[in-house]
């Protein structure tokens, strides 16, 4: 666990992306998979018997988060749900290559839009965990459309909900809510606590948070 005391942006959150990249050779493959792995490591010590696990993917890094905790919650025995926001052919980059490999282990991915949304609606009372790995630190604007809708079902269930990085809807660096946010029993951040999680709405919406690292110091 990491044990840096110092608070985020949202800037310096990614700033340290691309520093260990550029810098120190540290790909956002092996950050992401850290970051999922974290992710998942967090899951695993609250299901308490929650089997049913849904995970709620965006097509940007965090969404490959998501991609990597369901990879490892696969390899601890568990067959989690994924809800990928969107089209298989629309992610890009690190979190295609982690999508990629969940195909290949034949993952089920179900793809949300506007035509669908009621069919999470119907099954959402069977999760009792729930992973939201659908927005970051970078989200700049206010939630809408289907991650809007979404993030309102998500709220509205009864299940425990884990929040990868940050909860999907707050600002990283106000703690603002950008129209509306998961209000996460966990979040599992990295390197640093993000400075939105411990002023404006961030307190009543990340829960307890955990911060691990992501296999460098800040």
């Amino acid at each position: 666990m990491a044990k840096n005391s110092k608070l985020l942006t949202a800037k310096e959150a990614k700033d340290i992306d691309i520093r260990a990249k550029e810098i120190f050779g540290i790909s956002t493959l092996v950050l992401m998979e850290n970051a999922g792995r974290g992710g998942a490591e967090e899951a695993i010590k609250v299901l308490h018997g929650r089997k049913n696990v849904a995970i709620f993917c965006g097509k940007g890094n965090n969404g490959g988060d998501g991609f990597v905790a369901a990879r490892h919650l696969l390899a601890y025995g568990l067959k989690p749900v994924i809800f990928l926001v969107g089209r298989v052919q629309d992610v890009e980059n690190e979190a295609r290559i982690n999508l990629e490999t969940l195909l290949r282990l034949r993952q089920k991915i179900i793809e949300v839009d506007e035509e669908n949304l009621h069919l999470v609606k119907n099954k959402i009372s069977q999760y009792t965990l729930i992973i939201d790995a659908l927005l970051g630190v970078g989200l700049q604007g206010e939630v809408k459309s289907i991650v809007r809708d979404l993030i309102g079902v998500i709220n509205a269930s009864k299940a425990y909900i884990l929040s990868v990085d940050i909860p999907s809807g707050l600002d990283a660096t106000t703690g603002r809510v950008l129209g509306c946010c998961v209000k996460a029993d966990k979040t599992v951040t990295f390197v640093a606590k993000k400075r939105g999680m411990v002023i404006g709405d961030g307190p009543k919406y990340c829960g307890r948070i955990v911060v691990k690292d992501l296999g460098m110091p800040l």
